[in-house]
């Protein structure tokens, strides 16, 4: 008897049935068999099976349906019925198992003796250039873990619903029957169902078991990707009936109320998204089927599901589509505002129908996204296509710009342009002024005649789509809006185009909607032989030949290319030294950079701001690596490593930031370095790490050649003195005691908290939805190696923690700006992950108390003068296997530390008892930590450095 049999099934799919058994050959675990079942394939899927069988004929056995069965459950139910392994699993034919897939859950298995394991499914974006992966629902695979019941773990239930990923007890399934639905979609939702209600225990392990590839282009759909369909829709509501009266015959009301909010969070979204592009039929058809499901669903779960979710599914419920197709158009772009809103007893709802209903008044309630107070210049519009003409390659348009809550006064100024953006980037954008805007109350009227046929001049063959923008300059703040094409049927018809290299692939362009319904063109051919003339010229392309036919295009990217490329750097330190640094110092010129130009944040930013509070007349340069989204608008923004940044490091008369400019850059005898550190040391730094002091003569010269480069370091406290400035053997000239810049506003949020009793918590509350009488805990920890990808697990059980505190506390996670954080839906609006704030200082000021480690936050954070907790988990390896501390943080730390997820739990229920016992020990802490911090850092050193000369 073998101990697995892996359910191979196949419909139409030879090319890849052949990769899916060998990865079950290839286990690791030898004792497997392969049950092929054919679903009556009409290709050669079958005798591809049956020669693989003959290949192996004890490993190999081939099956198949005498007539096609519509779905996937028949024939795996066929393969449950001739296997003789000890456990079963399942495998598409299109997808791999993981090397050691078998060995890892049947060892679990049998180590648990559970009926079942499920392990890490990862999905392969096999169109991709580089096969994006995505792993599924990960927070669930955390650790292992082994349930009596599938109660203990609802997010297993609702959202884990493949049944490929998972091993099965043979006997387990003959015993309660367990069989897929025949002939339906989602198959493996119901079958789960059943399965995760009748095992008396199930093992999860964190293991990569089971390879999802996905091929979005193919020609024949997948279910998934059939949503367009009306029987998927019809199917997946059958199903979920069945599970619902199911959980309501074991007597499960928790998971019912889990699975309804799955339902508005991910299934009914699914669908929601593909309605702009039904036409009535389909839509009116879609609102009858959902209308009594919804009806049937859980009042309770609407307010765990996002606003916008919910909001859609009212609106579906009430057969509203006047509100809800620009519902759904926010719910496919998030940010954008797609109502003219309604504003009532100083609340602002989503619309103004519907509020006689009290239920539907708490739904349509947004006050708390906060859209009333966002400036022109942050409000991401819906702009409705309201019209389309051609005519001899003239295009007219017209639409109209959403005006929430009349944002738009009827005097302000009005201007616009069409962008037509190439989606390739950096290839060309074309401009065409829009000819008439006008004030219409709730919206925006616009028109534009563009004549495209001339105006616009694609290269060909690399530029086939560009996408519209319309920039809206009101008062002169621009907002950008997307064109969203408001019916299925666009109407357009290609008409002539002159592309600059080639009409052999394109000699027409026509409109489109894009996947997310926004106005789209597209290059297209009516040459009666296109089709194998683009056959020919995508292989040329992809292939040799079109190496020569891109040489062109190549050679007029192969300067930026080779800048960016790995072995560049030699090339641009040769353009830095040679050129640049020849050049003659730009007076009045600051190169501000944080964190390795990752964030716009801590010091460099405050002093930053309060330059431009002082009104100082200076060119102010940021560096930015990544996106320059967060960063200021009225300075100049230059990418880390690329050439505008080396030329503005060589001719800048100050360098300000707060870790380290590129090593490789020496700094000009005219240019002073302000640096303004970024934190004070627990943790050995420089010279003091014992990696640093094994080094060579040699080599620690050359490193203390970089930290020489700085003219100023400032310090908030002689316990820098004494630690970051030895470490670094800076001279004491070099040390500003002046406090750090980014802690002003801490200090200053204390001493107004003192005076007035009463705490400011910023805008950031609002920006989250943060409710007033909940007390926000942030949770910051220092940076970990975590591998590759750099991902922080959190040492505790998240969803154990919203279930305990989530009606008392808001847990704010940040994660160092070097790794990040996945949390589970389920904890929505009880935990929320704020790594993606460049700037911490905001956050800290916002919480009632801070919950950490070993990251210099603490010394900051101190100044707030509110309670501290140090989660130590990995305390002897941290301090005694790593690099060492300077001080034993159980001595000094002002507040209480711990090591195990109980202790926390503990510490947090009686966080209000340990803040007053600490009262004293924080005093201390700020005393001998942060001496130097007063309020006023930041304008010390620009009155000290830039003020007396920079004035207007």
């Amino acid at each position: 008897m073998p101990d697995v049999s892996v359910i191979v099934i196949a419909y139409n799919d030879a090319e890849r049935l052949p990769a899916a058994v060998q990865s079950v050959l290839d286990q690791t675990l030898k004792s497997v068999e392969v049950l092929i079942v054919d679903d009556c394939s009409s290709d050669d899927t079958f005798s591809v099976a049956q020669s693989l069988a003959a290949a192996h004929p004890d490993l190999v056995r081939a099956y198949q349906l005498p007539e096609n069965s519509g779905a996937g459950g028949e024939p795996r139910n066929v393969g449950i019925g001739h296997a003789r392994g000890r456990y079963v699993m399942f495998l598409d034919s299109d997808d791999v198992l993981e090397l050691n897939a078998c060995l890892n859950m049947v060892s679990a298995a049998d180590e648990t003796e559970a009926d079942m394991v499920s392990g890490l499914c990862v999905r392969l974006h096999k169109d991709t250039a580089n096969q994006k992966r995505d792993e599924w629902y990960s927070w669930i695979y955390r650790q292992t873990r082994t349930l009596n019941s599938v109660a203990e773990l609802p997010d297993l239930f609702v959202w884990d619903t493949l049944s490929t990923n998972k091993c099965y007890r043979r006997e387990f399934l003959l015993e309660n029957n367990l069989r897929f639905p025949k002939g339906m979609f989602y198959e493996d939702l119901m079958f789960i169902a059943e399965a995760y209600l009748a095992a008396k225990k199930i093992t999860l392990i964190p293991n990569q078991v089971y390879f999802w590839h996905v091929h979005q282009n193919a020609q024949v759909k997948s279910v998934t990707n059939r949503r367009h369909e009306m029987t998927n829709y019809i199917h997946r509501l059958e199903i979920h009936r069945r599970i619902d009266a199911l959980l309501d015959q074991h007597g499960l009301p928790e998971l019912r109320h889990a699975k309804d909010v799955k339902f508005l969070k991910h299934d009914l979204v699914l669908h929601l998204r593909d309605l702009p592009f039904r036409d009535e039929s389909f839509r009116r058809e879609f609102a009858e089927l959902s209308r009594d499901y919804l009806q049937g669903l859980d009042r309770e779960a609407y307010p765990k599901a996002q606003p916008i979710q919910s909001i859609c599914a009212y609106l579906l419920e009430k057969g509203d589509w006047d509100n809800l197709l620009p519902a759904v158009d926010t719910l496919l772009h998030r940010d954008k505002v797609s109502t003219p809103l309604h504003e009532e007893d100083e609340r602002i709802y989503w619309c103004a129908e519907h509020l006689d209903d009290e239920f539907g008044r708490s739904v349509l309630d947004v006050t708390d996204r906060g859209y009333h107070k966002k400036p022109i210049n942050k409000l991401f519009l819906r702009n409705e296509l309201t019209s389309y003409e051609e005519s001899g390659g003239t295009v007219r348009l017209a639409g109209r710009i959403n005006n929430p809550l009349g944002v738009i006064t009827p005097e302000a100024h009005l201007t616009g342009g069409l962008e037509f953006r190439a989606r390739r980037r950096s290839l060309q954008t074309f401009v065409f002024p829009v000819k008439t805007l006008r004030h219409d109350g709730e919206s925006i009227h616009w028109e534009a005649e563009i004549d495209l046929g001339s105006g616009l001049r694609p290269l060909g063959i690399i530029d086939s789509v560009w996408d519209v923008r319309l920039d809206l300059d009101v008062d002169g703040k621009r907002t950008r809006t997307r064109l969203t094409v408001g019916t299925p049927d666009l109407g357009g018809e290609a008409f002539p185009i002159k592309p600059r290299l080639t009409r052999l692939v394109a000699d027409r362009i026509e409109p489109h909607a894009t996947a997310k319904g926004h106005l789209a063109f597209r290059l297209v051919s009516t040459r009666h032989n296109s089709e194998r003339i683009e056959e020919l010229i995508l292989r040329g392309v992809r292939g040799t030949p079109g190496k020569l036919a891109k040489s062109g295009y190549r050679k007029a990217k192969a300067l930026r290319k080779t800048l960016k490329a790995k072995g560049s750097k030699e090339k641009k330190l040769d353009l830095y030294y040679e050129a640049y640094s020849r050049l003659p110092v730009k007076k009045r010129t600051v190169v501000f950079e944080s964190h390795l130009g990752k964030q716009y944040s801590d010091s460099p930013r405050a002093i930053y701001e309060e330059m431009r509070r002082q009104g100082l007349d200076f060119e102010a340069i940021w560096s930015y690596a990544g996106t320059p989204t967060g960063f200021p608008e009225d300075a100049e923004l230059v990418r880390r490593w690329s050439v505008p940044y080396l030329k503005a490091l060589a001719r800048a008369e100050f360098w300000v930031d707060n870790q380290s400019f590129p090593l490789r850059l020496a700094k000009r005898p005219e240019t002073t370095y302000i640096q303004t550190w970024h934190g004070s040391a627990l943790k050995k730094m420089g010279f003091d790490q014992p990696a640093l002091k094994a080094k060579t003569r040699a080599q620690r010269a050359a490193d203390q050649k970089h930290l020489n480069r700085f003219d100023h370091f400032l310090v908030r406290t002689e316990h820098d003195v004494r630690t970051l400035a030895r470490a670094f053997n800076l001279k004491d000239e070099v040390l500003l005691r002046s406090g750090y810049p980014r802690n002003d506003t801490l200090v200053q949020a204390r001493l107004a908290e003192e005076e007035t009793g009463t705490r400011v918590r910023g805008p950031v509350a609002e920006e989250l939805g943060i409710p007033a009488d909940k007390t926000v805990l942030l949770y910051a920890p220092t940076f970990r190696t975590m591998g590759k990808a750099s991902r922080f697990s959190l040492p505790f059980d998240v969803e154990a923690f919203a279930e305990e505190f989530g009606d008392r506390y808001v847990l704010l996670v940040r994660a160092h700006y070097l790794n990040h954080v996945v949390l589970p839906p389920t904890v929505e609006g009880k935990v929320i992950d704020v790594s993606k704030y460049h700037d911490v200082m905001p956050l800290m000021e916002l919480s009632d108390a801070l919950i950490t480690d070993y990251s210099s936050v603490m010394f900051d954070y101190a100044l707030l003068d509110r309670p501290m907790l140090f989660f130590t988990y990995d305390y002897e390896r941290y301090v005694h296997e790593d690099r060492g501390t300077y001080f034993d943080l159980l001595e000094k730390a002002p507040g209480p530390v711990f090591r195990t997820e109980d202790e926390f739990l503990e510490e947090v229920r009686n966080l209000e008892a340990q803040g007053r016992q600490y009262a004293d020990v924080r005093k201390c802490f700020v005393a001998e930590f942060g001496e130097y911090d007063h309020g006023n850092a930041a304008k010390t050193i620009v009155d000290q450095f830039f003020s007396s000369r920079w004035s207007r």
